[in-house]
């Protein structure tokens, strides 16, 4: 039997899935339809709350404990995106400076490549030197619609 729990919300970019263990959100993940049944739990409520609260434009920092099951440096990364706030991007060799390694850029990517938790771990405001959007698991149409949602993307 698993430890998690599992939610579902209808968002304007697709079926949300939320999972959660007793001691976090552990994904965030959009799909197609529902994969597990669904559990009533206060975490997936306010999870579910919060979402929709930032779809809706009236929040803007999302506040829930997290679960995020990863290697260290996964987590590093993860980390480091939360870092960059609402509104503004970052790019993936600014994560990597950060992290003290300019040569992990790649490994930078392919770390927001399996951020479980997008949106509240924020791996859509993570975009190529260049400016140009790059790589995002949901889909780049999503990415570009959640960076115009945050007033990040004005093109």
């Amino acid at each position: 039997m698993s430890d998690l729990a599992f939610a579902y919300w209808q968002s304007p970019v697709g079926l949300i899935e939320f999972g959660c263990s007793v001691a976090g959100l552990t994904g965030l993940n959009f799909v197609d339809g529902p994969r597990h049944p669904v559990s009533e739990t206060k975490l997936l409520a306010d999870a579910t709350e919060q979402i929709e609260a930032y779809f809706a434009g009236t929040l803007t920092a999302l506040d829930l404990p997290l679960d995020l099951r990863g290697t260290e440096f996964q987590r590093r990364v993860w980390a480091e995106l939360l870092t960059v706030p609402f509104g503004q991007t970052a790019t993936y060799l600014a994560i990597a400076l950060a992290l003290e390694n300019s040569q992990a850029v790649r490994a930078v990517g392919a770390a927001n490549g399996q951020n479980p938790v997008s949106i509240v771990v924020p791996c859509h405001r993570i975009i190529g030197s260049d400016g140009k959007l790059i790589g995002y698991g949901g889909g780049l149409w999503r990415k570009e619609w959640l960076l115009r949602h945050e007033g990040s993307l004005l093109l």
